[in-house]
């Protein structure tokens, strides 16, 4: 019987294995280690969903709350309940702290607007200044309510006895892109320059209104006191 011959494994064919076997473990490694880095993703991508919801949620239940508030505050503040047993002080107090409350709970400019608008009701004109300054600060692209704020600068400054500053403040309507308020604006500064003696000034006032304005509900009255004026 002829004898077997055995094969003889090479030095090369061990190291092949081996090769192998080492590129195998790494591959798995590598998927172990990308399999931890997709949980961990995984989890990362989760946290910041639950985030962005929760963000959404605590906006949306801030904004609701901030609503009731201003809702309430509104009513009182135009006395839409009639509610005799309130002083017109006590009336603007609760209205004040409501409006205040919502802006507490939702930045809305309107809310801040109006907690202006209750200071100088009550007579708290250096509170209502330094409302309204952080208003025409915060929300100076509120095209809409930025004269509002500016009258009413106007009027603090008025009551307060500072005329040059309420002038300055009606003067600055002229900027404004939008005429909304700048026939009021005129009116207001004819009227104040007047009161200044300085009747050759209010006239150019109340000329501009009869001029740029026809529709405005001043006109009549400018248009008055330009005759007037002319008559003198």
């Amino acid at each position: 019987m002829p004898k077997q011959i055995k094969k003889r494994i090479t030095k090369k064919s061990l190291d092949t294995e081996e090769d192998v076997k080492d590129k195998l473990a790494t591959f798995v490694d590598t998927i172990k280690e990308r399999q931890k880095r997709f949980v961990t993703y995984g989890i990362v991508i989760l946290v910041i969903i639950a985030a962005v919801i929760g963000f959404f949620m605590y906006s949306f239940n801030a904004q609701k709350n901030a609503m009731s508030l201003a809702y309430d505050a509104y009513n009182i503040y135009y006395n839409e309940y009639q509610n005799a047993s309130l002083t017109g002080q006590e009336r603007y107090e609760k209205a004040l702290s409501l409006f205040t409350r919502a802006y507490e709970t939702k930045k809305s400019p309107r809310y801040l607007l109006y907690a202006a608008s209750c200071y100088y009701e009550l007579g708290r004109y250096d509170d209502a200044l330094k409302t309204l300054n952080d208003f025409t600060t915060r929300y100076s692209n509120e095209q809409r309510l930025i004269p509002v704020a500016y009258m009413k600068l106007a009027q603090v400054y008025e009551r307060q006895g500072d005329i040059d500053k309420a002038l300055k403040i009606l003067d600055g309507f002229a900027l404004f892109n939008s005429d909304i308020f700048k026939d009021f604006a005129l009116m207001e500064s004819g009227r104040l320059l007047e009161k200044e003696g300085k009747l050759q000034e209010a006239r150019h006032k109340f000329k501009e209104i009869t001029t740029r304005f026809p529709h405005s509900p001043f006109f009549e009255e400018a248009k008055a006191k330009t005759d007037e004026k002319t008559e003198g």
